[in-house]
């Protein structure tokens, strides 16, 4: 009987599982074709990386304006 119990737990686990995978790509789905699904942003080269160091060195410039980041 026990069993038999640990086993339709499992089903509707499984299946919840399966639902969550369905609305997450789903979501995905909607959001890449709005254009909002941008995902890991590059890192910058080491030109570009080298002419930040040099523009937050100037002391012109802060982190913040360099990387269009809020505090």
């Amino acid at each position: 009987m026990g069993k038999m119990f640990f086993n339709i737990l499992a089903t509707f686990a499984e299946f919840e599982v399966d639902l969550l995978w369905i609305r997450t790509h789903g979501g995905m789905t909607v959001a890449r074709a709005k254009g909002k699904l941008r995902g890991k942003q590059p890192k910058p080269s080491p030109t570009q990386q080298a002419e930040l160091r040099r523009m937050h060195a100037t002391g012109d410039y802060t982190i913040t304006e360099l990387f269009a980041v809020s505090r």
